[in-house]
């Protein structure tokens, strides 16, 4: 078998997993998402909406409301870095914050990726979050200074990074994604949105399909 059918196959298991999580956790009242969405005059993307790949004006655009916080979004994210991968180019993916409050450092999270966004490391600093969620997700104590260890770590300048963290704005444009989400209709993570129509996957093929047929 090849590496990359060994790969697909390995992500269409993790996103059968993550859907799994989604759907058991919205029968019990967690994070689930909606089955349509609302009457809202929500945006789905703005222009400040962070983009984490970039196609031309006129592509497709694929956007994730998503809580770090979220083992559902973690357990899709190598699935999110695949596709971005494959069609990167093509398709412009846009990331939206939705830390739900049930999550005691989402919001924390959502803070300091945001304020590394304003030294250009949004990307990083997102990646980051999900490759060490297990170190400070599912705990009831602030976790800030372990998202300060990782701005050093990206070598941020960490007086701009503290400022940024702790200015009210910061907290103020996460908080507009969330309403943004809420009008949508989105009442958890992660919960996708392609060229503006909420869709809900069920394995990664449908990911795949759905994104060839926006590209045809």
């Amino acid at each position: 078998m090849s590496r990359g059918v060994k790969i697909s196959l390995a992500l269409v298991a993790v996103f059968v997993v993550a859907v799994a999580a989604i759907l058991l956790v919205g029968r019990s009242g967690g994070d689930s998402d909606a089955s349509a969405p609302g009457g809202g005059a929500g945006a789905v993307v703005r222009p400040d909406s962070h983009r984490i790949s970039s196609a031309p004006e006129g592509s497709p655009t694929f956007v994730e409301f998503l809580d770090f916080e979220c083992e559902a979004c973690r357990s899709v994210y190598p699935a999110i870095e695949e596709l971005r991968a494959g069609y990167g180019d093509r398709v412009s993916f846009v990331v939206r914050y939705f830390p739900m409050p049930g999550h005691f450092n989402a919001e924390r999270a959502a803070r300091a990726v945001e304020a590394a966004a304003q030294q250009g490391k949004f990307e990083q600093m997102y990646q980051k979050m999900y490759e060490t969620q297990s170190e400070w997700g599912e705990q009831r104590v602030p976790k800030d200074d372990v998202f300060r260890g990782y701005a050093a770590d990206l070598g941020l300048d960490m007086a701009a990074f503290d400022a940024a963290y702790a200015d009210p704005a910061t907290a103020a444009r996460v908080a507009a994604d969330v309403a943004d989400g809420k009008a949508l209709g989105v009442q958890g993570t992660p919960t996708f949105f392609l060229d503006g129509q909420r869709f809900s996957p069920a394995t990664y093929q449908d990911l795949t399909d759905a994104l060839d047929a926006a590209l045809r």
